[in-house]
């Protein structure tokens, strides 16, 4: 029988950032953007003392300085949470070499083929990640990887859930829609205008009202997951599909020199994680947002995949000839897509 493993580090860029300076503990601690409350960023992480006021992640950090003008703001430090991130998966491939990377702060791991008990397995990786990073995680044991992920979020932090399939009913199906697995607020709201609250409502509907409200492929996923059912594999391995960077400015611009030098420096930070991850791109993507938020997307193929930095900056700017600044600009974004990789790893 299947047995997967899902691991989520708790309040992971704050818990780096009190590890680093212990004075920080046991306060609300908000990390993201530059670190100053005044500006157009949005929350990537906020503690649990900063959860308490309402703080959550995605929100501007604006809202956040106005629901606790007394918690302390950081700047996102990625490159120390990315060095957390190594430390921590190191470990887990320990346990088995099966692992799913699903994010700086998660992963999964198939336990299937190991002969201990699970909560041995458990309390073993808890405490190895403890001991050599300082931080705590929280930890879902179930037959699939969907309610292994529902299970890491029940008991945060420092938790530890298991499931099995006879506990759907009774500990799935109670709770909230949104706690569903790819339920959003849109989808949320759709189930709550025809009388759906909870996950056992969700599965108390039959197929055919499901595809005909959400369409056939959503209102399959909703029928079977509601149902706790998934039967996706822990992949190992992975291709991106693109490669991105976003910039929105403190301020809405014009200046046609900031614009250029945003979308050169953007497009060095692009290829610079085409060459480090050892792949090309054909597909040049620029997106403009204007100040009343209006999004214009331009692409051109190239002839052949490519990572230079030269002929990617050049086509960045082929596409900036397709859009019209008449109006301040609030973001710029750059992509490349159909990448192959290169054999090389910078």
């Amino acid at each position: 029988m299947k047995r997967i493993l899902h691991l989520d580090m708790d309040a992971f860029f704050a818990a780096v950032e009190e590890r680093r300076n212990p004075d920080l503990r046991g306060k609300p601690v908000v990390i993201g953007g530059g670190g100053d409350p005044s500006s157009r960023g949005v929350v990537s992480t906020a503690s649990y003392e900063a959860r308490k006021y309402g703080i959550h992640s995605a929100m501007p950090l604006r809202t956040a300085f106005r629901l606790c003008p007394q918690a302390i703001f950081l700047p996102v430090d990625y490159d120390e949470y990315v060095r957390a991130s190594t430390r921590f998966k190191a470990v887990l491939h320990r346990f088995s070499p099966v692992m799913e990377d699903v994010g700086i702060d998660e992963a999964y791991l198939d336990l299937s083929d190991i002969n201990r008990p699970s909560e041995e397995i458990a309390a073993d990786i808890k405490k190895q990640i403890l001991d050599e990073t300082g931080l705590t995680c929280s930890i879902g044991i179930a037959p699939n990887k969907l309610l292994a992920k529902i299970a890491s979020d029940m008991q945060k932090p420092d938790g530890l859930t298991i499931l099995a399939e006879k506990d759907v009913p009774v500990r799935i199906w109670p709770m909230p829609a949104r706690k569903l697995l790819g339920v959003g607020p849109k989808t949320e709201a759709h189930l709550k205008r025809i009388g759906v609250e909870t996950i056992g409502q969700i599965a108390a509907l039959p197929l055919e009202r499901l595809t005909e409200e959400f369409g056939r492929s959503w209102g399959h996923y909703l029928y079977e997951a509601s149902r706790g059912l998934d039967d996706s594999p822990v992949t190992t391995h992975w291709e991106p599909r693109s490669m991105s960077r976003e910039m929105t400015f403190e301020s809405d611009v014009r200046d046609w020199q900031v614009i250029a030098r945003t979308m050169a420096d953007l497009t060095k930070d692009v290829v610079q994680a085409l060459r480090r991850d050892g792949y090309r791109g054909r597909t040049v993507t620029l997106k403009i947002r204007f100040s009343d938020f209006e999004t214009h997307t331009r692409s051109i193929s190239l002839k052949e995949v490519t990572d230079s930095e030269e002929a990617i900056r050049r086509t960045v700017f082929e596409c900036l000839k397709k859009v019209e600044l008449k109006k301040r600009v609030r973001l710029i974004g750059v992509r490349l897509s159909n990448l192959e990789k290169s054999g090389n790893r910078v």
